[in-house]
């Protein structure tokens, strides 16, 4: 992978309190850029590398929003946002899912993710809905819905030069692993990360734009109810963009201002990253301290004994 210069800074610690008595203790690195992928803030090393997991979802969702296949095949802003989506498998959102493998003519048998346990169907799968879009596109593009998933397959590589283009750098570089439904994810810098988020708030890109109005026009499609994606873009009215990716990896962006936020928790501590992303959110300004506090009873004050307490900030470069 391509590296710049090295920036690194305090990292952030997220402590775990009950009544009062620390009792563990998270660490956690954050970076934000801006949409040409300079690094403006960082807390720890903006260099840190992960694999990106969910949060590379509305990138994978290019497939259909750049080849035709959204028009060939009718897609409404609500299969696009279920494509981007880690749902509950919410018969709401698996109806949707359905939705976009009925209006390109492929049976759910199709899917290629898992069956989750004690459910009947991939269909119910948190990665469903980008795997439903990754189908379409294969129709479109006249190549085999079969394996869809190997990273020598059309859908792939094309998901692959387009998040090379974003980051201007050779697809051969990427490391590339299976995530946990079979999909290729990526081994990028948190600045990396950072810049992809920048990009898909900056409306700069018509193939992002759609992708970007889906997800904040239909956030219950993008994760549920309760959960810290679909609240966060609900209570910000379409200011913020935002993906949780699996093992600690959280990323917002902050529309129309070309800026956007990475966040890993070095133990993939889900609590931790939001935690985190609260914290920064408000320091940032990009959220209001009613919606902070609301976000903070569901995710900080974890129960009537126990909070998270975030200690440490973003640094100036």
């Amino acid at each position: 992978m391509t590296r710049g210069r090295k920036t690194e800074t305090a990292e952030l610690d997220v402590k775990l309190l009950r009544e009062g008595i620390v009792e563990s203790v998270h660490h956690v690195h954050a970076t934000v850029c801006d949409d040409r992928g300079r690094v403006l803030l960082v807390a720890g090393q903006s260099e840190l590398e992960s694999f990106v997991r969910s949060s590379l979802k509305p990138f994978q969702a290019l497939c259909v929003t750049s080849t035709g296949t959204v028009e060939r095949f009718g897609l409404s802003d609500r299969d696009i946002a279920v494509i981007c989506s880690s749902h509950r498998g919410l018969i709401e959102q698996t109806r949707q899912v359905f939705n976009v493998l009925w209006r390109a003519d492929i049976d759910p048998s199709a899917l290629q993710c898992p069956i989750p346990a004690g459910k009947t169907s991939p269909l119910e799968y948190n990665c469903s809905g980008k795997h439903a879009g990754m189908l379409a596109a294969a129709k479109q593009l006249s190549v085999p819905t079969s394996g869809y998933l190997q990273r020598n397959h059309p859908v792939q590589q094309l998901i692959l030069n387009k998040v090379a283009d974003l980051l201007k750098i050779p697809p051969a570089e990427f490391i590339v692993a299976r995530d946990d439904c079979g999909a290729p994810t990526y081994f990028m810098q948190l600045r990396q990360m950072a810049w992809l988020y920048a990009q898909l708030a900056s409306g700069e890109s018509l193939e992002l734009e759609r992708i970007l109005r889906a997800m904040t026009h239909y956030p219950d499609l993008v994760a549920g109810s309760g959960e810290f994606d679909t609240e966060l873009m609900r209570l910000t009215n379409g200011e913020l963009v935002s993906k949780s990716g699996a093992e600690g990896v959280q990323c917002v962006g902050r529309i129309g201002e070309g800026m956007g936020l990475a966040i890993k928790a070095i133990d993939g501590a889900k609590r931790a990253k939001y935690a985190v992303a609260i914290h920064l959110l408000k320091q940032m300004g990009w959220i209001s301290p009613s919606v902070a506090d609301e976000l903070s009873d569901r995710f900080i004050a974890i129960g009537e004994f126990k909070r998270l307490e975030v200690d440490g900030e973003l640094s100036m470069l």
